[in-house]
């Protein structure tokens, strides 16, 4: 199994301080959960989410996630270039961390609803 580089460890090398520095911000684990839970690879599917994530942030993230090793991009057309998004294992490996997540907002925030998982 390939690990993320150390040079993801912004603050200190404490595991949690770590995982927040690479996905902490509000939108990173969307993106995640959108490609695990959702069958969603392209920009245009990840616009279509409930959260409305605006197009510059949406660029920035996808970047940022595949410069840290959780996504990949796949070439699907040439002219203009456009790419579809897939988890790497190290992405892959945030799926129970998700469900837990969804899990925990179910039990203690009200109407909450966990959907139909792909």
């Amino acid at each position: 199994m390939k690990k993320l580089d150390k040079s993801v460890s912004k603050r200190s090398y404490c595991p949690i301080a770590t995982t927040l520095d690479v996905l902490g911000d509000k939108w990173s684990l969307l993106i995640i959960r959108d490609i695990a839970f959702f069958d969603k690879h392209r920009n245009k599917d990840f616009q279509e989410a409930a959260e409305g994530i605006p197009t510059n942030i949406l660029a920035n993230r996808l970047k940022l996630l595949v410069n840290t090793g959780l996504v990949e991009k796949h070439l699907y057309q040439n002219n203009p270039p456009r790419y579809e998004y897939y988890l790497t294992n190290a992405g892959k490996g945030l799926r129970p961390v998700l469900e837990s997540m969804a899990l925990w907002a179910n039990r203690y925030v009200t109407g909450i609803k966990i959907p139909k998982f792909k």
